[in-house]
């Protein structure tokens, strides 16, 4: 901690703040950056004893080099152990409605059936987690070293969150390396702190401070030139000072003028391949078992490092130490004595890169293939193990296939489609089996459907150029490919593909479920050249029905839109709307879009039912944000509310409505839909 009185002063200062009586107590945010090896770690730990000597909850956590496909890491590090060890009963009265939408990501229960919570629901079960934790467990320090590391769903959460700091009893601080902070974080570059400050840049320590630490670990007698050289050869860099300072110590050289030119190769040594080379010097067993821990990377399980390196417990134990004095490896999780050891961690991530670096690129595949099963073999499942999947080359294993398409599944019911995508796009290349591609293309296509449109219409249809014999996926398949036709504004190109599919269908349910999407979307196509042809299809199709399954309720749906749109008498359209709404109608079913619910909502205003209709779009809107769709859809709904509210001459409540979904549909991003609705 030398040379950080300045920063500590801040630290002080933020925490009496944090802890202190009176209304001026409150939160702040911290932000400390500087390149790798200027003390960010240190400072941190010393942070977060102060806080604990304050009574503070700490929540910490640390972004990891090899961690960074693995999606929600830094959230689960930080929230999951003051959740964990709970029952789950005990769980869904903490989390209440958010249980099944956050529980997933943080690891605290497994993902149910259903459609997933969009990711601006998830954040929005995240801040509450959070705020909840807060409250109740006041005053709160919560900690993120090494941010640049940090997996993207985690930090563009906390980014978005951050400021909410200053206005709950938490103090937020993140520490990064400035030059690998990626863009999803750029806000923790410009957050203002406390009094407007900016991120707190730390400084190389001074040829003076150096030569204090030299003095201090060696004595009083080391020379000026030999501290100036040491400060020279450190580049003031406060890790590489210290490390210095106990090699110095270990050898036994004396701190005089004509040993400094010695100290250039022992500076050396701590980096790169100065460090391979006295990592070698440890033994076999040791190289291995450093190599394993740098595959495996932060919060190291002993036994599973001892696997991986294919040692046995002693010869691991053995390993372990001699790393620990060599100043290579350290107890994780041991800030203070609050904090219960989680295993092993390197000292500095710096030595963690060098090793992992050094590791010979075959060797190291075959290490990340190694810890892969490792990890699934301890019960750490299918996403632990898919982040190293990742690192393999593809050698045609089933194995590997599988446990993709498990991980891809978990994080896309999870909350996470961009790492769902990432896994099934390898997953593809492994390859699949003969039988097994189609469906691999087909769950990729629906990973990229949000954030991808134009490569979920390659996979797709990638999807049904595959030979396979399974009805239900191939309808799947289509429909999935019309639907992202649809929402490219290509109607008529959804309309067509349904179209040919139909057919060739020949089993009658399968073909209704077809008519169903084809009917909806053609409904939406106002360029549609052969829309009484089409009214009169769907007419006869309809009037026949009984509404005995949701296919049937979606087709009479529609003919009650058609009825209205067509001028129908407004019994025959509320008749329609009736058979429709005997049983509760979900907006938010797992393989069904909303448009069909939207639209039998819709008719009873048009039919002169406003109330009915508000009433309708309430209980959409209801279901919306129980399912965690707080984005898009949400978005969307608010803004048709608005429309009702606007057409029952109900202006300032239709104003109110109508900025509701505006706001939700700028944290969505351009093009929403509810910023087009009139």
């Amino acid at each position: 901690m030398v040379e950080r009185d300045a920063e500590l002063a801040i630290v002080d200062e933020a925490l009496d703040q944090l802890t202190g009586p009176g209304p001026d107590a409150g939160g702040a945010l911290l932000a400390f950056s500087g390149p790798a090896g200027l003390g960010k770690t240190t400072l941190l730990a010393e942070l977060r004893r102060r806080a604990h000597s304050r009574s503070c909850t700490v929540l910490a956590a640390r972004g990891g080099e090899q961690e960074q496909s693995q999606p929600f890491h830094v959230a689960r590090q930080l929230i999951q152990p003051q959740l964990a060890g709970t029952s789950e009963q005990e769980l869904r009265a903490a989390l209440g409605s958010w249980y099944s939408i956050v529980g997933p990501a943080l690891g605290l229960c497994a993902p149910e059936q259903g459609a997933p919570p969009d990711p601006q629901g998830l954040r929005d079960g995240l801040d509450w987690v959070l705020t909840h934790l807060v409250i109740k467990r006041a005053p709160v320090t919560l900690v993120l070293d090494d941010a640049h590391w940090a997996d993207p769903e985690s930090l563009s959460w906390l980014a978005a969150f951050a400021p909410r700091a200053e206005h709950l009893p938490l103090l937020l601080v993140v520490a990064y390396r400035p030059d690998e902070l990626p863009a999803h974080a750029d806000a923790f570059r410009t957050l203002p702190g406390r009094a407007g400050q900016r991120p707190l840049p730390l400084a190389p320590l001074t040829p003076a401070a150096v030569a204090a630490l030299v003095r201090d670990a060696i004595g009083e007698h080391a020379d000026d030139a030999f501290c100036q050289e040491a400060w020279t050869v450190t580049a003031g860099n406060p890790f590489e000072a210290v490390e210095l300072t106990a090699k110095v110590r270990g050898r036994g050289l004396r701190p005089v003028q004509e040993n400094a030119p010695k100290l250039a190769d022992l500076a050396a040594a701590q980096r790169g391949s100065g460090l391979v080379a006295r990592l070698e010097r440890l033994g076999p067993s040791t190289v291995r078992f450093a190599w394993a821990c740098a595959v495996l990377g932060t919060a190291i399980p002993q036994d599973i490092a001892a696997r991986v390196a294919a040692l046995g417990t002693e010869e691991a134990a053995g390993a372990t130490a001699r790393l620990r004095d060599a100043r290579i490896l350290s107890a994780a999780g041991s800030t203070t004595d609050h904090e219960p050891e989680t295993g092993l961690e390197f000292v500095h991530p710096l030595i963690a890169t060098a090793i992992y670096r050094a590791i010979p690129d075959a060797l190291r595949v075959a290490l990340h293939g190694k810890a892969a099963a490792a990890v699934v073999d301890a019960g750490l499942g299918a996403s632990a193990a898919a982040r190293h999947l990742l690192e393999t080359h593809p050698e045609n294993d089933p194995w590997v296939v599988r446990t993709l398409r498990e991980a891809a599944g978990e994080n896309l019911r999870a909350g996470a489609p961009d790492a769902a995508r990432r896994q099934l796009a390898r997953a593809l290349r492994e390859p699949p089996d003969f039988d097994e591609r189609a469906a691999v293309l087909y769950e990729l296509g629906c990973a990229s459907l949000l954030t991808e449109p134009a490569n979920t219409v390659n996979h797709l249809r990638a999807a049904l150029a595959e030979p396979f014999d399974d009805p239900a996926l191939r309808q799947g398949i289509v429909i999935r490919l019309a639907q992202v036709l649809a929402h490219s504004d290509r109607l008529a190109d959804a309309s067509e593909s349904l179209a040919r599919e139909i057919a060739q269908t020949p089993d009658v349910r399968a073909r209704l479920r077809l008519q169903s999407e084809q009917f909806m979307w053609d409904a939406f196509n106002a360029a549609e050249t052969d829309s009484p042809a089409r009214s009169r299809r769907l007419t006869r199709l309809a009037d026949r029905l009984t509404g005995r399954d949701l296919t049937e309720r979606y087709v009479i749906a529609l003919r009650a839109w058609d009825a209205c749109l067509r001028g129908e008498p407004v019994d025959v359209v509320l008749h329609h709307a009736g058979r429709v709404l005997e049983r509760p109608f979900s907006w938010a079913h797992e393989d069904r879009g909303f448009e069909v619910p939207v639209l039998a909502a819709m008719v009873h205003m048009y039919a002169d039912r406003p109330g009915r209709a508000e009433e309708l779009f309430e209980a959409g809107t209801a279901e919306f944000e129980r399912q965690g769709w707080r984005g898009a859809h949400l978005s969307f709904a608010y803004s048709l509310r608005a429309y009702i509210r606007y057409r029952r001459g109900r202006l300032v409540e239709a104003e109110e409505l109508a900025r509701s979904g505006l706001r939700l549909a700028e944290r969505v991003g351009r093009r929403t839909p509810s910023t087009g609705t009139p």
